[in-house]
């Protein structure tokens, strides 16, 4: 019999979100999440080293370490593939002036929004930075997030979005959350280019996307070697992970032109490609963002038909974002329905971020997902788990419980799996594990 670290038996439903082909999931293909009944799984070096029944796991491996899941449901760990959580600052007085009616690009045409937060991140130093995410961080494993995108674009200038860079990196070496970065540099246009996009669009394209690159190739989210904090951390060497860059393609912020050509200059560099897209108008981003072989295109309230046929015939994946809907008190929400029923990979994201989506919490995503774009509790937690892990290109390690992936599972106190997007407001977490190794 072989030896596991971890072996979780007397499980109710485990709920796998495994996939038949290795893709994001699709069509009807959203509405099974490969629900394994009375099953066990056992985990041995961080990943998952069998994946089935009781009876199936147990005459093969014994552990130490047991774990009675009480009949209870087991999902994987969520993914989050689109977050802005290295920051400094708040922006609690803009809450009130939205309540108030005021709007989210009138505020940013005012010097507010992105602008103010870039003014307090690029103040902070770098341990700050570290600290106040790593606490958001805490917040999101809480809630059962156990990987994560998360984007430079508060620094604006070249020092702070390296600052930012180096931040992620070692947020990922200290935390449970497993971290996937990405470069927003063209998040909006910083108070010194003012009337100048044109030229601040060269400044990425000339210097910062360069000098990431460089940075890239010397992390340890390249395969190299890593010193933190004095330990040299190659025992532990992660995968290599993709390297995106990200583009805020919207009225007050870059236009299609200037999108495309940050996007084929990263391109040229070696990065992969996601696009906030048709958030509030549709300037023909989607389109963009599939034809380039984007990794995923986000927001998508405003995409149009012709693109989301576009969608649906490649491998982009559409994330949609009903956290920033529900922050801005809209009535109005990306029709994930329709993707969905159209034929497109789906995946869901909190946005976490100070300003337009404040929350930690993928199940409270899933909530209003299933509320306000209609998906089904089966469709919203394979949004959660594999299609994420897919938009931020890690499908292949990440995202669903089957034999070779990083071991990252959750145990619930409910025995159904449909309650996890039923219920909202509280936490049905009883245990995460991340990495294989109990952190809640």
């Amino acid at each position: 019999m072989a030896s596991a670290d971890v072996l979780i038996h007397n499980i109710g439903q485990l709920v796998t979100c495994r996939t038949s082909d290795g893709r994001a999931k699709r069509g009807t293909a959203m509405l099974d999440v490969g629900i394994i009944k009375n099953g066990a799984v056992a985990i041995a070096d961080g990943k998952f080293a069998a994946v089935g029944t009781m009876s199936e796991v147990e005459a093969k491996f014994s552990a130490d370490e047991k774990i009675d899941a009480g009949g209870k449901v087991v999902t994987p760990g969520f993914v989050d593939p689109h977050t802005h959580i290295v920051y400094a600052g708040d922006r609690l007085n803009e809450f009130e002036l939205k309540i108030k009616g005021a709007e989210y690009l009138d505020i940013l045409a005012a010097g507010g929004g992105i602008v103010s937060t870039v003014k307090n991140t690029r103040a902070a130093s770098e341990d700050e930075l570290v600290e106040l995410a790593a606490l958001r961080l805490n917040k999101m494993l809480a809630c059962g997030t156990t990987s994560a995108e998360i984007k430079t674009g508060y620094g604006l200038d070249t020092a702070t979005e390296l600052k930012m860079l180096r931040v992620i990196e070692r947020l990922d070496l200290e935390h449970p959350i497993d971290i996937s970065p990405t470069f927003l540099a063209a998040h909006t246009v910083p108070p010194e280019f003012k009337g100048n996009t044109d030229g601040y669009v060269d400044l990425i394209c000339g210097e910062m996307l360069p000098t990431a690159w460089d940075w890239y190739e010397g992390s340890h989210f390249c395969g190299a070697l890593s010193v933190q904090a004095g330990r040299l951390r190659s025992s532990q060497l992660y995968i290599r992970k993709p390297f995106f860059v990200d583009v805020f393609c919207e009225q007050n912020a870059f236009t299609i032109e200037q999108s495309a050509k940050v996007f084929e200059t990263a391109r040229q560099l070696g990065f992969g490609i996601k696009a906030h897209v048709d958030q509030f108008n549709n300037l023909g981003g989607s389109r963009l963002g599939i034809e380039l072989g984007a990794a995923s295109i986000d927001h998508l309230d405003a995409i149009s038909d012709e693109e989301i046929a576009l969608l649906a015939s490649g491998e982009t994946v559409g994330v949609v974002i009903p956290t920033e809907n529900f922050s801005a008190g809209k009535t109005e929400f990306a029709n994930a329905r329709k993707l969905i029923d159209s034929g497109c990979a789906v995946a869901i994201s909190t946005d976490y971020n100070p300003g337009s989506a404040p929350c930690p919490s993928v199940p409270m995503a899933m909530a209003i997902a299933t509320r306000y774009q209609k998906l089904l509790p089966a469709e919203a937690l394979n949004a959660a788990t594999i299609n994420a892990a897919h938009a931020i290109g890690l499908g292949a390690t990440h995202g669903s419980i089957e034999v070779g992936k990083r071991a990252d599972i959750l145990i619930f106190d409910t025995i159904d799996h449909r309650q996890l997007a039923y219920e909202f407001g509280g936490n049905q977490i009883k245990t995460v594990i991340a990495r294989g190794k109990v952190r809640i």
